[in-house]
């Protein structure tokens, strides 16, 4: 049998662009019959190709059947049957209806056809024809081979962009760590995606005399969630360039504004929003000379601890996220100033933690949770810190699955900043 036109490989039809193979790539040259030749005929090939799964029939260079050799010689194989039906046209035993398709039809095509027309067409094989006439036979395996390989190769290159776009989210987001590290001395920050890319995302900004920091958790997770974050940084950047720093309720209103913008998401009685997304968020501005901190919050509590304390203390704020499309424009979050002293915690995180179901009743890590935590280690160096409250929250979660991105920002208040 000539294998002409098996040898596929996927590395000619699969470079930057993915191109789609055709079934000529499986066309395989076999023998074939015509309608008016006998069993005994058919019998003759079958017993020379031992390798033919089944065998073409064909009407002036066009095909018309297939025979299965399972199901030909089995029939043959009855008492009496050979004797009865050697001399009688091929067309006996012969499947009326395979599958026929022409050679540039798409694998992906061919492959949904092959479904649809059952599982004869997996066994047997397909009838490939150039302009009607006979090309070669398809075997189903082959065709799931390729398929496999389609795929394979499909999300490879999905997984090499959404790769590299966590490149470039996390280049976006390591002048906030600079900034952090300029600003605070005893601090620390985990962002941990869900997925490869996430929606969580920070941003911290050092001015002359203080500086200016968020922490947001966008719509969804993965690329969907990483696409709002770039919209939001953006948005933050141009509200700080617009408003200044000092102001976190007056900067949130403008996000909301320009993100609602971006995404076109007024909704009127007339045209509703393609999309509702957004964000919950915390914005904060740190004055160093008064060591006040003054924040607002949507939809996400900040936490602080002072040395002298034995509770924790939250800061809720409005319960309003920033840029959904039932968020009024005009919407105005509250200021709330705390003032901190020296050896004061403050700690953001997003819900990936809270939210995080696991323990021995499968129940979230819950905000209780957390402020044990942050009780039972104030102490440790914030960097120790944040990775023991991780800890803690890994091993609750135990072989649940990741719920969400995460994100955790804390700082210790020091005797002494360094905002140079």
């Amino acid at each position: 049998m000539n294998q002409a036109h098996t040898d596929f490989s996927l590395t000619p039809v699969m470079g930057r662009h993915l191109q789609q193979p055709t079934a000529h790539a499986l066309a395989v040259s076999v023998p074939v019959i015509t309608f008016d030749e006998n069993n005994a005929r058919v019998l003759e090939v079958f017993g020379r190709h031992r390798e033919l799964i089944s065998l073409p029939v064909l009407e002036n260079d066009q095909p018309i059947g297939l025979i299965s050799r399972n199901i030909f010689m089995s029939q043959m194989s009855r008492p009496y049957h050979r004797e009865l039906y050697e001399k009688k046209s091929c067309i006996a035993f012969m499947d009326k209806d395979p599958l026929i398709v022409e050679a540039d039809t798409p694998i992906e095509t061919l492959g949904a056809l092959a479904v649809e027309s059952g599982d004869k067409t997996l066994a047997d094989g397909f009838l490939i024809v150039n302009q009607g006439k006979f090309a070669g036979l398809g075997s189903g395996l082959e065709l799931m081979r390729m398929l496999v390989a389609l795929q394979a190769e499909k999300n490879r290159q999905v997984m090499q962009s959404i790769d590299y776009a966590s490149v470039i989210q996390r280049a976006m987001l390591s002048a906030s760590r600079t900034a952090m590290s300029q600003a605070l001395s005893d601090a620390c920050l985990i962002w941990e995606p869900r997925d490869v890319v996430g929606g969580d995302f920070y941003h911290l900004e050092c001015f002359a005399d203080g500086w200016f920091a968020a922490v947001a958790d966008c719509t969804g997770h993965g690329v969907p969630g990483a696409f709002l974050t770039l919209i939001a940084s953006s948005s933050i950047k141009q509200a700080l360039e617009l408003h200044g720093p000092r102001d976190p309720a007056l900067v949130m209103g403008e996000v909301n504004r320009s993100m609602k913008q971006v995404l076109g998401q007024h909704a009127t009685a007339e045209q509703l929003s393609e999309s509702d997304d957004g964000m919950d968020a915390c914005f904060f501005w740190f004055d160093t000379a008064s060591r006040q901190l003054t924040c607002a919050s949507a939809k996400m509590a900040l936490l602080t601890l002072l040395p002298d304390s034995a509770e924790v203390q939250t800061f809720n704020g409005e319960r309003t996220g920033v840029g959904y499309v039932d968020t009024p424009d005009h919407m105005q979050w509250t200021n709330r100033c705390v003032q901190l002293t020296e050896d004061a915690i403050v700690l953001i995180a997003t819900d990936g933690i809270i939210d995080q179901i696991g323990g021995p009743k499968n129940i979230a890590f819950g905000n209780q949770r957390l402020r044990q935590a942050l009780l039972a280690h104030r102490h440790m160096p914030m960097p120790a810190l944040g990775k023991k409250i991780m800890e803690e929250q890994k091993r609750y979660q135990g072989q649940q699955r990741r719920r969400d991105d995460l994100t955790f920002f804390g700082f210790r208040l020091q005797a002494a900043l360094n905002t140079d």
